[in-house]
């Protein structure tokens, strides 16, 4: 089976997974805690800001240097029903930010999907051009490059707690409730540092890393009033992390991580809109000598509408559904 075909697979399966737990709905209703929109469309149009950066600290010096990619500003709009999700965004030049975008890119992916209690996550960063920072010096390279991909796999113990409120919109927090949420998270990055050296020798320097760790978490959804939510949390944790470069031997260190989430939404009949910000951490050894700070932070603001989805639609999902009970039975 080709990847493409085996991801729409996935796909199909997700979205009759998603169908089947609505079946539940009527006895969370009882609970008063979350409202879902089972039968829903929901349509976005937002603002992001995200970047992943880097900071290198001497461990037997005070030298720092930083690599801050050249940021860029995006607008989109996002489509999605039960577990499938489109999205289109783009970084429009009218945006300060974007003006100085020449030779630099951004490329992100988020993916998020829900299997009963568990979340699985799966990022992706593309950057090229970055800005590199070191005794009090600025310097463009816009041939310095990263590539970043990974994700987490979590369990949301409380069922009365509703993440989905958080990121997608196609769930309603109606009563505050928090959960415990441990994460497995795991990133593979890779970067390469391209420029002119000081006696006009180039410079091509290549870094791999790969972290693994385990983050236990707590993320609260406070109610206040009946439209309005806010949500905070954070995690840390500790694992394990594998780097090498293209002078130094492999190192295995320990890695550290901190996650810090907040959300504010305004959910008003089929109208939302609100804002989260989260930034996570990555701290490891990049060889014997260097202290490596990995971050990334993430904003997005976002106004939306719930629409109905046509009989039709509801009907595909219905057949698959039926389709896969019939292959348990």
């Amino acid at each position: 089976m080709g990847l493409k075909a085996f991801f729409i697979v996935f796909l199909l399966f997700a979205a009759s997974f998603s169908n089947a737990q609505d079946i539940e709905l009527d006895s969370i209703k009882e609970l008063n805690y979350i409202q879902k929109f089972p039968n829903k469309i929901t349509g976005r149009l937002f603002y992001i800001n995200t970047s992943n950066s880097f900071e290198f600290k001497g461990r037997l010096t005070d030298q720092r240097v930083s690599l801050t990619p050249n940021k860029q500003n995006r607008i989109g709009a996002s489509i999605a029903f039960k577990a499938i999700k489109l999205s289109y965004s783009f970084a429009p030049d009218f945006m300060a930010e974007n003006q100085d975008n020449e030779d630099s890119k951004l490329f992100n992916i988020g993916l998020r999907t829900y299997l009963g209690k568990w979340m699985q996550t799966l990022n992706l960063y593309n950057e090229k051009g970055f800005y590199l920072e070191a005794y009090g010096q600025e310097l463009y390279l816009p041939r310095t490059s990263s590539l970043k991909i990974g994700g987490s796999t979590g369990y949301i113990f409380n069922e009365n707690f509703s993440f989905r409120s958080i990121t997608n919109q196609d769930e309603k927090q109606l009563k505050s409730a928090g959960s415990f949420l441990p994460q497995l998270i795991y990133y593979y990055t890779k970067y390469g540092i391209k420029g002119d050296g000081d006696s006009g020798q180039q410079v091509d320097e290549k870094y791999h890393s790969v972290d693994v760790a385990l983050s236990p978490g707590y993320y609260y959804n406070w109610v206040p009033t009946k439209n309005l939510m806010i949500s905070a949390g954070a995690a840390a944790g500790l694992g394990v992390n594998f780097s090498n470069g293209t002078d130094s031997e492999s190192l295995t260190s320990l890695l550290y991580d901190l996650n810090f989430r907040g959300a504010i939404n305004y959910d008003f009949s089929d109208f939302y809109a609100g804002a989260q910000y989260s930034y996570l951490i990555l701290n490891h050894n990049t060889d014997r000598t260097t202290y490596t700070e990995d971050n990334i932070p993430y904003f997005e603001a976002f106004i939306g509408y719930r629409f109905k989805a046509p009989k039709k639609i509801l009907d595909i999902s219905d057949d698959v559904n039926k389709k896969i009970d019939s292959i348990k039975n």
